[in-house]
């Protein structure tokens, strides 16, 4: 398989197959394809990782695309402003992608849920607690909101970043999603309540305009219903 990516703030990847080729998606990002391209609808894993990709934000099913009497050619769209990011997994290098990060992949990459280890602080820590695991074998691309800034930490180095801007880590990453000490800097401080420390070593991806706060940016603008 071979892709290129075009496109600035709206990118697209468009990804060239031999025949027999396959690609997987989830949400529907296909924006166009050749003839010969075959759709096929299917859990890709059994319904028990469905229900785990659908807790994690992510569809039921997905879409499985495969190039079919010759060479193939499919593209897959990012659905918000930002970029593009193509990612080789690899066993037993897994990546750890934000819930909706995940745009397209080749077969051989798997899906699964990733969970923030502490229970409690995840579950009202909102984006930070639930995200996708990425692992097997093949490219993946990934997108992600606005910008993205990467960073390699060294062992025990640590970053600590506002829920919602952590696009990925790399598998030997850990993160712990923190409460943000002090009262008065949680209800005046209006930087959120939580945040996530990420630890090293390996790399981590950061987004500079995450889809929630852009939309919690637009609902202040809205008229409220009277």
């Amino acid at each position: 398989m071979k892709y290129e990516i075009k496109g600035d703030t709206l990118p697209v990847v468009i990804c060239h197959l031999e025949a027999g080729e396959r690609m997987i998606t989830e949400r529907g990002s296909m924006a166009w394809m050749s003839p010969n391209m075959k759709m096929e609808t299917s859990t890709n894993g059994g319904f028990g990782k469905a229900f785990g990709r659908m807790f994690s934000g992510e569809a039921l099913f997905q879409n499985r695309y495969t190039a079919t009497g010759g060479n193939g050619m499919i593209a897959f769209a990012s659905s918000f402003p930002g970029q593009i990011l193509a990612r080789q997994i690899v066993p037993g290098q897994e990546l750890i992608v934000q819930k909706t990060g995940f745009l397209a992949s080749e077969a051989g990459v798997s899906l699964s849920v990733y969970f923030q280890k502490k229970l409690g602080a995840g579950i009202f820590g909102g984006e930070g607690f639930i995200m996708q695991r990425l692992s097997g074998s093949g490219m993946a691309f990934l997108e992600f909101d606005g910008h993205v800034v990467q960073y390699d930490l060294r062992p025990g180095q640590q970053i600590v970043v506002d829920t919602g801007y952590l696009a990925a880590m790399e598998g030997s990453c850990s993160m712990e999603v923190q409460t943000v000490p002090g009262l008065k800097n949680m209800v005046f401080g209006g930087e959120g309540v939580f945040n996530t420390v990420v630890t090293g070593p390996g790399r981590v991806w950061l987004q500079t305009m995450p889809i929630s706060n852009v939309a919690g940016e637009i609902l202040k603008f809205m008229p409220s219903g009277k």
